[in-house]
């Protein structure tokens, strides 16, 4: 076999007696994976956003155990359960790649969040707008979710998108700073150090130029320490010091965005899924837990733009003056789109991030408000860098072209 899964039954300790009903479904406490593993799963994009409902979705239908499994995934600082139907078990169990599993301690607590993938019939339907879902029970101290069990849904984005926003909302409950983006600690020889955070959308080349900076780098550069590819969230200490931390271990990236040969030299770790269709896309871990969960300071915060031609007026790399203009630009969150959802040409979302934000806009107004401050008062660096991967030809001169200017402010601040 190319995937091997051990699980039991845990006791987990929920509140209410509705999820404790969910503890006769297996529980994964270990996968055996056999890489590189060839997924076509039945749709290769995300469509639509997750909309939050005032009916709990574990109301509207039980689950049958045998035809579900568990991963209990840590999420940041956070344990989320995700339980998978089986019609989406080869998506439920890349979730090795992506997500730390939590051990058993973690499941002496009652988790953050629950998310149910694959509920069968059309309850969820009736919910909203669109049948990717979450309830906050508040009773419980708890969100829940789920996302029917149908063949547009079975695309690997729902799975990690989903868990990711369920972070996100905790995080702003928790009057923490939730972001989109990529987070990198860079050791240059000599030992000096510098974190940038790329804040952006889905293919506004956070990943491809960091990869590109890597690569680029290699004269000056000692070591680069992914702390979050995807999402993560900002803290401040009480020193004042901007405090990054991230939430996967793994990176779920598009092969037609990374360098030729790259996928091919870590084919022995690698998930790849839709290979040959418009975003393929290969999942593989990046990073360790401890440096996830660390906690970084920040030196750098850049909004990736991926749309923007360069020019006098418009340097590959520029700095913003006050918290404001920052704040304008952030909050556009204007991006190219590359198809990784059934968007085209410039879009705009809300801090480049529809994954809790909008859903809690009013808090994140605040929140954004009191740290974009912070992160000016305490000396970050706050900019946006022109990646153009959104630009006709230039979706890989770009990246690079993004991360010699960025290895030269390093080294000049």
């Amino acid at each position: 076999a190319e995937v091997a899964v051990r699980s039991t039954y845990c006791n987990v300790p929920f509140k209410d007696k509705m999820y404790a009903a969910n503890n006769n479904i297996p529980v994964i406490r270990q996968i055996l994976l056999r890489p590189p593993l060839i997924l076509n799963p039945s749709n290769n994009k995300r469509r639509g956003s997750f909309v939050k409902v005032d009916t709990n979705p574990f109301d509207l239908f039980e689950f049958k155990s045998d035809e579900w499994l568990c991963y209990p995934a840590k999420v940041g600082e956070l344990v989320i359960l995700i339980y998978f139907h089986k019609t989406f078990y080869n998506l439920g169990l890349s979730l090795c790649n992506l997500f730390e599993l939590a051990d058993d301690k973690d499941l002496k607590r009652q988790p953050d969040a629950v998310y149910a993938y694959g509920v069968p019939g059309k309850a969820l339907y009736e919910l909203g707008d669109f049948p990717t879902v979450f309830h906050d029970d508040e009773k419980n101290s708890m969100l829940v979710a789920a996302v029917p069990n149908q063949p547009e849904f079975g695309y690997f984005g729902y799975l990690k998108k989903m868990v990711l926003t369920l972070h996100n909302i905790i995080m702003i409950k928790k009057k923490k700073f939730p972001f989109h983006g990529a987070l990198t600690r860079i050791v240059l020889k000599g030992d000096k150090e510098a974190t940038v955070l790329l804040i952006g959308d889905s293919g506004a080349g956070k990943s491809e130029t960091l990869e590109s900076f890597r690569s680029l780098g290699s004269d000056y550069i000692q070591d680069l320490v992914i702390i979050a590819d995807d999402m993560g969230m900002i803290d401040v200490n009480k020193n004042g010091e901007v405090i990054g931390y991230g939430t996967e271990i793994g990176a779920f990236l598009r092969l037609d965005d990374l360098q030729p040969g790259y996928a091919f030299g870590q084919i022995d770790r690698a998930i790849i899924m839709s290979a040959g269709k418009v975003n393929a896309r290969i999942i593989m871990p990046v990073t360790n837990f401890d440096t996830v969960i660390k906690g970084h300071k920040i030196d750098y915060i850049l909004y990736a733009n991926n749309y923007e031609e360069i020019d006098s007026d418009h340097p590959i790399c520029e700095k913003f003056d006050t918290a404001e203009s920052a704040l304008k630009v952030f909050k556009e969150g204007t991006v190219m789109s590359k198809g990784t959802t059934a968007t085209k040409g410039i879009v705009h979302s809300y801090f480049a991030n529809i994954f809790g934000p909008p859903q809690y806009r009013e808090e994140y107004d605040k929140l954004s408000k009191k740290y974009f401050d912070a992160f000016m008062k305490s000396g970050v660096f706050m900019g946006q860098l022109r990646t153009r991967l959104g630009v006709a030809g230039s979706e890989q001169t770009g990246p690079e072209e993004a991360a010699k200017a960025l290895l030269e402010t390093v080294l000049n601040k």
